[in-house]
């Protein structure tokens, strides 16, 4: 870690009352040696990764990290505060605060080295001797390994230790003296700090419980796959991540705890305690595709409703895709061939190679067909990301239930959680170990099928499919000021996270009314507000950054040249490092704008049956001029309130040069933003 930290990277004194002060000071120290390009854009970066989980640990140590284009090379800042900072840590501030900048290419060796210094904060005497040493010159050999903290073992050799050990012993499986074995992986979204403390405090909790406990950390730097034999032997698997586990179908059939990655680092103790009384139970979890919810009840901060929102978010991610293509084919379609193409024979008994309006039977036919998809994949996927790949089957069979009995997109929310709480039901009950290998595969789902599907058609179908009607009806009768005021409301759920949970409602709400293949007027209108809101924040902010590019920094205002393209393409992402970097000024500025558009698309009645597309689908926008004018009036007071209110900061943020030191009350670097990470 030679050239990762020097002297001139410590601050023994750290003076910072926030942890967006302290990221500042440490960061403008590594300005100042070249290390990093544009503090303001280096700043949102670690802002950013904050909103995704807060950084702060137990023992008073706080890690803001982040892979940014703006840093040159790998590199470590250390700060030591007597008053301590807020880092989120549940048992209070950090006095240790280490801001770790990696480039967005960094090399593996790089990285590994990073890692390493994770798993030393681990190590009581090595925090101990941070917090006793006298200067910055010996603060920074330590950090480097130069002067290594007393009785500091290698990181590495636990892990190898136990490995060996579990392999080794793969032949004893039998024997009924033999530890207790524990296989864990752990993983977080930047793959620096986190990845490697959760390892290093698993095995050191591991060995004081007594039991071999091998753990494969999948970091930045790569990570190296367990032995299968070791899989083979373990008696339970602990996962904890914050992205999706690799190869997860490995650890199919154990007993299986599945937290994210700060209960791994805080809490190992009682993962392992956990892990063991599924085994004794005979609760065993399949253990295959991307990462989900289903364990995560027991992480600090996030309850049900947490979790619902997780669900409910998976399912609708996954439906999306087939909402954007059908309805873009069936739009097409009857812009080519106008309305009553719908009632076109089948292309499979006439079509006609030269003719225009075959072409576009075939594209509102095949957009018909991936609208059948919508429900079953929403309610397939909001099971997945409850109960994993088991409730794919009981998910997607209760979501065509709904759709045959008219039921929608009502039902398909209630089939895919009814599925997912049928399936954890199941995995719950101790099974024999001669069943258990085809349990995911036979037993799950004919169970949850069968009771899913008597549930369905049975017990709550026919009520369900009589509130969908009710809520078509309620829609058809939308007029006036009525229309209006729901227009507002859209357009403010529309930009209150820019792609985020509250955003993805009001989309789903839209797409719900016109996801069949002759939608009503007033679903069309709905779809037109939603669009257009969506389309504003990125607009005014690129717009802002053209007639007022002296408030913003230079990285702001290269983006706002990218925000055009977004904006036009109904992207909402793209005002999403606007508000990263500033969201008390942003994301309210947006919401007025978006509120405003979207109230004057429904007093104008436009209209569109596209789900997607932006500019590029005008000609399928009824009132197009007028609609255009909507968006324009919502991304004008966007930009005038943003200008406004920049305007009003002294200084302003972008008015001192990239590295230049500025007001660190200003919030350009404030991580509490409500935008999806």
């Amino acid at each position: 870690m030679s050239e990762m930290i020097t002297a001139d990277l410590v601050d023994l004194d750290l003076s910072a009352d926030t942890k967006e002060a302290a990221a500042r000071a440490l960061a403008e120290r590594m300005v100042a040696q070249g290390r990093v390009t544009d503090l303001d854009g280096f700043l949102a970066d670690v802002a950013a990764r904050e909103a995704q989980m807060p950084t702060g640990l137990d023992g008073g140590i706080g890690i803001p990290h982040c892979r940014s284009e703006y840093v040159t090379e790998p590199s470590l800042a250390f700060g030591r505060s007597a008053e301590g900072v807020d880092f989120g840590a549940p048992d209070g501030p950090a006095d240790l605060i280490f801001l770790i900048a990696a480039p967005a290419g960094a090399d593996d060796a790089h990285l590994t080295i990073l890692s390493a210094l994770a798993r030393q904060l681990m190590n009581a005497e090595f925090t101990s001797a941070l917090r006793s040493v006298g200067d910055a010159e010996s603060a920074a050999a330590l950090i480097r390994g130069d002067e290594p903290a007393a009785s500091t073992d290698s990181a590495a050799t636990p892990a190898a230790a136990s490995a060996g050990a579990a392999a080794g012993s793969t032949d004893t499986a039998e024997d009924d003296d033999r530890p207790f074995r524990i296989v864990a992986v752990t993983s977080c979204p930047t793959g620096i700090a986190h990845t490697y403390m959760a390892a290093e405090s698993l095995e050191n909790a591991g060995r004081e419980a007594g039991v071999e406990l091998v753990v494969e950390t999948q970091g930045s730097a790569g990570f190296t796959r367990l032995d299968p034999a070791v899989i083979a032997a373990a008696d339970g698997v602990i996962f904890a991540h914050d992205v999706p586990v690799r190869d997860k179908a490995r650890f199919a059939g154990k007993p299986t705890v599945d937290v994210g990655v700060k209960a791994g680092i805080n809490r190992p103790a009682e993962l392992i305690t956990e892990v063991r009384g599924k085994a004794e139970r005979g609760e065993v979890t399949a253990g295959s595709g991307a990462a989900t919810p289903v364990e995560r009840g027991g992480e600090p901060g996030e309850g049900y409703g947490t979790m619902l929102r997780k669900w409910l978010m998976s399912g609708v991610s996954y439906m999306v895709p087939f909402v954007a293509a059908g309805g873009l084919l069936i739009a097409l379609g009857f812009a080519i061939g106008g309305y009553e193409i719908k009632s076109a024979p089948s292309v499979m008994q006439h079509f006609a190679w030269t003719q225009i309006d075959s072409w576009a039977a075939l594209m509102f036919q095949i957009g018909a067909v991936a609208f059948g998809f919508l429900v079953p994949v929403l309610a397939g996927y909001i099971a997945y990301g409850m109960a994993d790949r088991p409730g794919l089957v009981p998910g997607f069979v209760g979501g065509m239930i709904a759709s045959t009995i008219n039921a929608g997109f009502l039902g398909g929310l209630a089939a895919g959680l009814i599925a997912g709480g049928v399936v954890l039901a199941i995995q719950k009950v101790k099974i024999p170990k001669a069943v258990r290998g085809i349990m995911p595969v036979v037993v799950i789902p004919l169970i949850s099928s069968a009771i899913v599907g008597f549930l369905m058609f049975v017990v709550i179908g026919k009520p369900i499919a009589s509130a969908q009607k009710g809520m078509t009806d309620w829609l058809n009768g939308l007029s006036g000021s009525n229309a209006v005021l729901l227009g507002a409301l859209l357009g403010l759920m529309m930009c209150f996270d820019l792609g985020g949970p509250v955003n993805k409602v009001a989309y789903t709400f839209a797409t719900a009314g016109i996801a069949v293949s002759n939608p009503s007027d007033s679903a069309m209108k709905i779809m037109a507000a939603v669009m257009a809101a969506g389309m504003v924040p990125p607009l005014a902010m690129a717009l802002a950054t053209t007639v007022r590019g002296r408030l913003f920094t230079e990285t702001e205002r290269e983006n706002g040249k990218a925000a055009w393209v977004l904006g036009a393409s109904f992207i909402s992402e793209g005002a999403i490092p606007f508000a990263a970097a500033d969201p008390l000024r942003v994301i309210p500025s947006s919401m007025v704008g978006g509120a405003i558009t979207g109230a004057l698309s429904m007093a104008f009645g436009a209209t569109l049956r596209a789900p997607h597309g932006g500019i590029f689908v005008v000609p399928l926008i009824g009132s197009p001029f007028l609609y255009l004018i909507a968006i324009a009036v919502g991304m004008c007071v966007t930009t005038t309130l943003v200008v406004v209110l920049k305007g009003m900061r002294k200084p302003a943020a972008g008015a001192t040069a990239p590295g230049a030191p500025e007001d660190i009350s200003a919030p350009a670097a404030d991580a509490k933003q409500p935008v999806a990470a």
